[in-house]
């Protein structure tokens, strides 16, 4: 299911969670999962699990964005497939990061998956084996 294009801010706009119905729903995918939290940093929205990051909002040239981490060779993939979707972040997409835009039409389903395992992949094995399989549900 597509999110439609709304008008989302920019630096220098104060860019938050809270101002843009997209970003809400982005926050809300992401503390749904188990320890789960929200802190600014860089003027912007992280979303930490147990003080690691597995999910950042960033304006890339005035576009906003999400960002999270991705198994070997997933970077690849996703942007070579839908490049007007996703990007190799700077300062982390050397880690194997991506991105997606969030000013274009995007997947919620997809962004939860890819999130979610983002989250597996920071999460202590303990901490990710709560999650039921495939969800954002404890199991």
């Amino acid at each position: 299911m597509a999110d439609t294009v709304r008008p989302v801010p920019t630096r220098g706009s104060a860019l938050t969670v809270n101002a843009c119905p997209v970003l809400h729903r982005l926050r809300t995918l992401c503390l749904a999962l188990p320890e789960a939290e929200e802190r600014t940093t860089w003027d912007a929205p992280t979303f930490r699990v147990r003080d690691k990051i597995f999910a950042m909002v960033h304006d890339v040239k005035t576009r906003p964005s999400v960002w999270f981490k991705a198994p070997v060779g997933v970077q690849a993939i996703l942007t070579d497939a839908a490049p007007e979707r996703f990007f190799v972040p700077p300062y982390v997409g050397h880690k194997g990061w991506v991105a997606l835009w969030l000013d274009v039409p995007w997947d919620h389903d997809e962004a939860e998956a890819l999130i979610t395992r983002s989250w597996r992949m920071t999460a202590p094995k303990r901490l990710a084996a709560t999650l039921a399989s495939g969800g954002t549900t404890p199991a």
